[in-house]
This record gives structure tokens, C-alpha cells and sequence, in this order.
């Protein structure tokens, strides 16, 4: 004979008085009272019961109903202790948060402490304040390998709030293939765990935002659905709307149904490399002093050569230019811009930050029982070649990985080593043969470029004679 137990509470027949059975589930006497203390707590009218037919469905759902409501107070009540929590660090500490895990880039750091410490003191005062305080969304300026992306994502673990990465380029105007610009709030809500609450308080960050300028200053025939049409679509999601995000993401239909999520407390961070911006800061620096001018300081303007502290002077009309609309330049306040790292930055950022990437590869060797240790003139040139090829913070795991293939393949199955220095001498036998690879394939690209424009050559020459003997035929 089976043992029947109760579907709810699990106990056993010997356990209760009696066991009621229904379809497929058991109930003991014990969660029958426990069920008729809850429905009676449960303040409804009996007469809007009887016109309801007195069903159980109709108590569920009241039951149901008040149980969500005092659900979502509960999580607004969560949320906003978070926000709080969030809010009570001041600009000084976010700053010293991110010291501990990016090297460097102190302005911006600055730059974003301040806008986060704003952006959450406006959102626990909205009530209490008489204002309509505008949010500050922020822009961040800088090459590859800056370190805009990592910024971004350091400020969110530390303000213990939802994140989102959003790709700019996978973005198209609505009814063209691609993503819609609400999917990048999609992302936000799925890794608040569909939270809606939480999501409204959340930070998103849009890469590659240089990606969807128009392309060119001029109107065009066709439609930029991929350009400027993105940007116009993201312009009300970035100040502030109630957007239809729909649950599983892709194109939206009208028979759909939809999670509202107000984007009017969320906050954007916009990054991008901008690459060629330089020579418009250029530009309209030189044509400041061209001319007549009694100002003498003009004569002594200098204009940086330097990609990185041409940026500094960047203004709102330079990104314009570069092709931002107006209007959506006018919703990205607060404009950061990220230094170019130098060769003593990258060693400093081999080994300081908490997650360092040395400490990374001592880390996956020491649980092979092998030491990992870089001498210093090994890091310089690490740091070096990552210069050169012109890579950034990226640049160094790529040549690390190159580097350490070998060992992170015989140390795991030899007992042998257990202690590992890597000198320069390993790393420039590693970058000899990216060099000779890269020298190999120029050969081959150029000889190919060379065989193309003597076939070319070849097949002028025969079209002229094959002319030159049609003519002479006609004669």
C-alpha cells in the first residue's frame, strides 16, 4: 500500500486525522483550518460573492490580487532602500571605488561620481522637492581600450544596481531588420530578474553610440534607418517614457502584450571612440585664429597634437559635426572624456587593480600548484607591443594569452614545475613570430595586389590590340 501524504504540508496519514484526495494532490485537516483562517481574514462581501456565483476562483483572486499589491509596496519599499543605500555614497567614495579597479582616467572618474550621486539624490527627493529636476544622462569620449565600457560596469557593481550593455550597431529604426531601441531596456529588465521596480532605477550603457551618426551633414534620398532614424528613435527612451518592452524581445505585434517600464529614473551612459573627432576639434581650432584679432592670446594658442588632449577641448558642435543630431546631443548633458593610456598606465594595470590581469594567470596556475611570476622589464614590453598595435587595456590579454599558451598546456600534466618566471626574453620570442606571421602575410597580400594589376595590365593591353585590329579590318 502506498504512503499518502499531504501535497502541502507532507505529512502522513498516521501524522493527521484525516487526508481529503482530489486530482493528482492530497490535503491533510491541518492546511484545511490553516486555508479557512486565511479566506476568512480576507475582507469581501458576501453579496458581491453570491453575484460571482460564490466560486473558489472568485476568493483566489481577491486573495491573489491583495497578495500583489502588498508585493509590489514591499519590493518599492526594497527598491528605494537600495536607491538609498546607493545615494549615501558620495562622489569621493564612488571615486575611490573605482580607483581600486581601473588606473588612471581621474576626470572621468570625477565625471560620472558626481552625475550617479545626482542622479540617485533626485530620484529619493522627487517627492519632497517642488522642482522637476532633469536627469543628467552622461557621454563618454575615448579610443579603444580606454576603458569606457569597464567604467561604466564597475560603477553598477558598486552601486548595487541592474546594468545593462547595449550595442549601438545591432540597433535599426522601427519596421527594418535589426533590434528595436526598446530591446537595450529588455536587456535591463532581464538582468533585474524581470523586476520592474528595480529596473527603473537601473543604468544603461550604449556602446558603440559613434556607430549611429548620420552619414553626412547633407539630406539624403534614402532613409538612415541604421544612423540618424536609431538616433530619433532613442530619443524619448532616453529622457524619460513609459516604454512597451515586450517580455521575450524581438519585433513587436499588435496582439502582443507588453511590460511598461518608465525610463524616466534610469541612467544612460553613451560611449564611444569617435574616431576622426580629433581633426574637427582641429578644424575648428585653427579657424579661431585665423584672421585679424587684437587678442594677443590668440597668437599664443597652441593646438595639441595629441589625439587625447584634442578630445579635452571637445565641445557639443564638434560632436554635432561628427554627426549627432542636435537633439539628441542636447539629452547627453555631461560629456567625459578618457585619456589615452600610456606604456607606465598598462603596467600599472597588469598588476594594481583587484582583478588585475596578472593576478587572474597567478591565480589559474597556483591551482596547478605552479608560482607565476613576470619580471618588470616583461610587463614594460608587454605593455609596449600593446601600444604598438594600438589595442589598449584589450591588447594586453591578447599578447598575454600568446604568451602563456604553452605553459597553461604542459603545466597542468607535468609535476615538474612549480615555479615559473616570465622574462622579456619570452615575450619578445613570442612577439618575433607575430611579426614574422604578420611580415608573411603583407607578402602574400602584396604580391596578390601585384599579380591583380598585371592581369589588369595584361588584359588592357589585348582589349587595345583587339580595337587596334577591328579598326584595320574595317579599312
Amino acid at each position: 500500500m502506498t504512503n499518502i501524504t499531504c501535497s502541502f504540508c507532507g505529512k502522513s496519514e498516521k501524522e493527521s486525522n484525516i487526508i481529503v484526495s482530489g486530482l493528482g494532490a492530497f490535503i491533510c485537516d491541518s492546511c484545511i483550518d490553516h486555508c479557512n483562517h486565511i479566506l476568512a481574514e480576507i475582507d469581501i462581501d458576501n453579496d458581491n460573492i453570491a453575484e460571482n456565483n460564490n466560486s473558489a476562483l472568485d476568493i483566489y483572486l481577491a486573495k491573489t490580487e491583495l497578495g500583489s499589491r502588498a508585493s509590489k509596496d514591499r519590493e518599492e519599499e526594497e527598491s528605494q532602500k537600495e536607491a538609498l543605500k546607493a545615494a549615501q555614497l558620495v562622489p569621493q567614495e564612488i571615486k575611490d571605488i573605482l580607483d581600486e579597479y581601473v588606473i588612471g582616467q581621474d576626470t572621468p572618474k570625477k565625471v560620472l561620481a558626481v552625475a550617479v550621486y545626482n542622479h540617485y539624490k533626485r530620484i529619493l527627493n522627487a517627492k519632497s522637492a517642488n522642482l522637476d529636476i532633469e536627469k543628467s544622462n552622461i557621454l563618454l569620449l575615448g579610443s579603444t581600450g580606454t576603458g569606457k565600457t569597464y567604467l561604466a560596469k564597475t560603477l553598477a557593481e558598486a552601486l548595487n544596481v541592474p546594468f545593462a550593455i547595449a550595442d549601438a550597431t545591432t540597433l535599426t529604426e522601427a519596421g527594418y531588420v535589426g533590434e528595436d531601441v526598446e530591446n537595450i531596456v529588455l536587456k535591463l529588465l532581464q538582468n533585474a530578474d524581470y523586476d520592474v521596480a528595480k529596473t527603473e532605477k537601473g543604468i544603461i550603457f550604449i556602446d558603440e553610440i559613434d556607430k549611429i551618426c548620420r552619414k553626412g551633414e547633407t539630406a539624403s534620398i534614402t532613409r538612415d534607418v541604421s544612423g540618424e532614424g536609431v538616433q530619433q528613435a532613442l530619443l524619448k527612451i532616453i529622457e524619460g517614457t513609459i516604454a512597451n518592452i515586450p517580455p521575450q524581445g524581438g519585433r513587436k505585434h499588435p496582439n502582443q502584450e507588453y511590460i511598461h517600464v518608465d525610463t524616466s529614473n534610469i541612467l544612460f551612459i553613451c560611449g564611444g571612440a569617435f574616431d576622426g573627432l580629433d581633426d574637427i576639434i582641429k578644424r575648428r581650432l585653427k579657424s579661431s585664429v585665423i584672421g585679424f584679432s587684437t587678442n594677443d592670446n590668440n597668437q599664443n594658442t597652441t593646438i595639441p597634437d595629441e589625439k587625447g588632449d584634442l578630445l579635452k577641448l571637445v565641445e557639443a558642435e564638434d560632436i554635432i559635426a561628427y554627426g549627432i543630431i542636435p537633439e539628441f546631443m542636447g539629452r547627453l548633458p555631461v560629456i567625459g572624456t578618457l585619456d589615452d593610456l600610456k606604456q607606465e598606465d598598462l603596467v600599472r594595470m597588469m598588476i594594481e587593480p583587484k582583478n588585475a590581469i596578472i593576478k587572474q594567470y597567478q591565480f589559474m596556475l597556483e591551482l596547478d600548484n605552479v608560482q607565476l611570476n613576470f619580471t618588470t622589464d616583461a610587463l614594460e614590453e608587454i605593455a609596449r607591443l600593446a601600444l604598438e598595435r594600438k589595442l589598449g587595456a584589450r591588447g594586453l590579454r591578447s599578447i598575454l594569452e600568446g604568451v602563456m599558451m604553452d605553459t597553461m598546456f604542459n603545466a597542468p600534466s607535468s609535476k615538474k614545475i612549480t615555479k615559473l618566471t616570465i622574462d622579456m626574453d619570452d615575450i619578445k620570442q613570442k612577439a618575433s613570430r607575430y611579426q614574422q606571421r604578420n611580415a608573411t602575410h603583407k607578402q602574400l597580400s602584396r604580391k596578390k595586389i601585384h599579380t591583380n594589376k598585371a592581369d589588369g595590365t595584361k588584359t588592357a593591353e589585348k582589349k587595345s590590340a583587339d580595337t587596334t585590329k577591328v579598326a584595320s579590318s574595317k579599312k
